[in-house]
């Protein structure tokens, strides 16, 4: 009887191990993904928030909205007769997306994006994550946006 119990037990021990290994090994492989493929993830976010200032701009027939990258490759955008600006930074460090919206309301979060790797039908991939969550970029964009140009965050019906 006793072992059973111990056979038992030393198998439990043995499933936990390789458990563990496996997430252990799991985590190492999006870590990586993410080192590697965040400044894709970045470049993806500079070009979709530009391709949305520029089709907001198309759509008001004016320049509303200047949105031009900095030295420190930052991406600031401004509405104009607003005092207010969008700052998309970028820390490669920490592999983080901060979003800084001065037109926010001071009660509200600050926006810290992570971009995180993770399996994907052909290997490895990375996207940008918020509370545990995949971020959907445009509907943040668009949000932040309507803020910025005075707008309420979500559209009146």
């Amino acid at each position: 009887m006793a072992d059973e119990t111990i056979k038992q037990a030393a198998q439990e021990y043995l499933a936990a191990q390789f458990t563990e290994d496996g997430l252990t090994y799991e985590e190492q492989l999006d870590r990586d993904a993410a080192i590697a493929l965040a400044p894709a993830v970045w470049k993806n976010v500079v070009e979709k928030v530009s391709a949305m200032c520029q089709e907001w701009n198309s759509v008001t027939k004016e320049q509303t909205l200047s949105c031009k990258e900095t030295a420190l490759g930052d991406l600031r955008i401004r509405c104009a007769g607003r005092s207010h600006q969008l700052v998309f930074h970028f820390d490669s460090k920490h592999r983080l997306v901060r979003v800084e919206n001065t037109a926010r309301e001071d009660y509200e979060p600050k926006i810290v994006l992570l971009i995180q790797g993770f399996a994907s039908g052909s290997g490895r991939d990375a996207r940008l994550m918020r509370n545990e969550e995949p971020v959907n970029l445009e509907m943040l964009v668009v949000g932040q946006l309507r803020v910025l140009a005075g707008l309420g965050r979500k559209a009146s019906s």
